[in-house]
């Protein structure tokens, strides 16, 4: 039986407080509440996010494998409980509003990297979501070029020289090469519609390892 209480608007109190926190307008908040709904109801009917029905959201196939739709997931789940609420979904989505501050998609983009929760990036993480990306498109590239890559990127990102990327750096490295924020904007969110932005399917992988480089 799905959960009644979810299919309503959110509260006044709710609304006043995303809007204050997030890029988005009352209105906006109302229609990314239908794209919740229909998104949380997709597998289990109970008014949360699971990552089933979010990696579904992604990639129109809850059964596939991905480190990348892990990894966004994880972010999305401020609680790290396992479930995406309704607030958490708002904010996270805000961070890809056009409307955003640089610094927080630089900040998301730090985590995204930074799976071992270390508090630096460290190589074998950029190696890791690197094949990621690869492995969600149908580019071909040998070992020993993306090997390359990655230390090209990893040696102009490690300017303090001491094998891992704190967020100084990060931050820095970004500046330096702006289109590794290119994913992190969807224009769509200044005009929202009814279906669900896809992360993975606006991005070109190609793009990704090209700006690595």
């Amino acid at each position: 039986m799905g959960c009644a209480c979810m299919k309503q608007q959110p509260d006044h109190e709710e609304m006043v407080l995303l809007v204050a926190q997030t890029c988005f307008e009352v209105s906006e908040v109302e229609a990314l509440h239908e794209l919740f709904r229909k998104l949380s109801s997709s597998v289990v009917d109970d008014g949360l996010i699971s990552k089933e029905e979010f990696q579904l959201g992604l990639f129109r196939n809850s059964k596939k494998q991905s480190l990348l739709a892990d990894r966004i997931f994880n972010l999305f789940d401020s609680k790290h409980d396992g479930m995406i609420e309704f607030g958490e979904f708002i904010r996270s989505l805000s961070i890809f509003h056009p409307d955003a501050p640089r610094e927080e998609k630089i900040a998301f983009t730090f985590q995204l990297y930074k799976t071992w929760q270390t508090g630096f990036i460290e190589y074998e993480e950029v190696k890791e979501m690197v094949f990621a990306f690869l492995n969600e498109s149908d580019l071909i590239l040998s070992d020993d070029l993306v090997e390359a890559i990655i230390d090209k990127t990893f040696r102009e990102a490690d300017t303090k020289g001491d094998g891992k990327i704190d967020p100084e750096e990060w931050n820095e490295f970004v500046s330096r090469n702006p289109s590794m924020l290119k994913n992190m904007t969807i224009p769509y969110l200044k005009d929202i519609g009814i279906s669900f932005p896809s992360f993975v399917q606006r991005s070109d992988p190609e793009d990704d390892i090209n700006n690595l480089g």
